[in-house]
């Protein structure tokens, strides 16, 4: 299982010059990935910019969303960024995508919060067309340089729906930021989707999780306070944080356990010092 961090991009109020500067730590640490969190509606720094900010801070670490909330964006420019930060990053992005769901993060004119279902999946077929240099704008002229790859994509979500596009669409699963025994599940039905839909090997299995060491209270607050659109959840997924060393190794022992190919530690805060700390406790 291959070990990553996220970048503390979620942060309330984060000073954005800590982006690149985690990145190249991390990187120099050995995590295998650097994820993102993102959300309009929210004092942070959003996805793409984040990603590109590390993809310039780094040479050889991976980069994943876990994940991005899509349909937010108009699909042909969204993925027109998605080409420009895997051609920039030499071709180390892997993006995990969901239809989110909180109104107030649909801030785009003509992209309301309904009707997402069918308009990720044009959209879907939006980001082929792109990112296989197939014109647009109704000119002649392809969106995408010469040579750009079709970026890899991870699929979130508990749908049924969710599990029917990662089979067709996508490299793997990406789990939502819940305890391992609620992850199992989902897991499967990834597993059951991709053998279903005739798909060769595996997918690939990627999990999240909240961690904190040096402050953890401090930890739980911020990641309540993300979440505290959601309601109860908000609470369930701050009393998951890993706070500690011990409860970060039994949470990548459990999710080991699981058979998850990935797994992306997400920071409760933005103290640059928690990346060598997580290094030292998982790597």
């Amino acid at each position: 299982m291959k070990i990553g961090i996220g970048l503390p991009n979620q942060v309330r109020d984060v000073d954005p010059t800590v982006l690149p500067a985690w990145a190249a730590r991390a990187e120099r640490a050995g995590f295998s990935t650097l994820g993102t969190v993102g959300r309009i509606a929210y004092p942070g720094v959003m996805d793409t910019v984040t990603l590109a900010a590390a993809a310039g801070a780094t040479s050889t670490i991976g980069l994943i969303s876990n994940v991005m909330l899509a349909t937010v964006w108009p699909g042909q420019l969204l993925a027109k960024e998605l080409a420009g930060i895997d051609g920039v990053s030499g071709g180390r992005l892997t993006v995990g995508l969901g239809i989110g769901g909180r109104p107030d993060d649909f801030v785009a004119e003509a992209h309301p919060p309904k009707g997402l279902g069918k308009r990720f999946d044009r959209d879907l077929e939006a980001y082929r067309s792109f990112w296989t240099g197939q014109p647009v704008g109704g000119g002649d002229n392809p969106g995408v340089p010469a040579g750009t790859r079709e970026v890899p994509m991870l699929f979130g979500g508990m749908a049924p729906a969710s599990f029917a596009r990662m089979a067709k669409w996508g490299v793997g699963y990406v789990a939502g930021s819940i305890p391992p025994e609620w992850v199992a599940g989902h897991f499967d039905q990834a597993r059951a989707a991709w053998k279903d839909a005739g798909r060769e090997g595996d997918p690939r299995l990627v999990a999240i999780a909240y961690f904190s060491l040096h402050d953890i209270d401090k930890g739980r607050a911020n990641i309540h306070d993300y979440y505290s659109v959601n309601g109860d959840f908000a609470d369930q997924v701050a009393a998951g944080l890993s706070g500690g060393a011990d409860a970060v190794r039994a949470t990548k022992a459990a999710f080991a356990e699981l058979g998850a190919t990935d797994l992306i530690f997400n920071p409760g805060t933005a103290d640059l010092d928690e990346i060598e700390r997580l290094a030292e406790i998982v790597l």
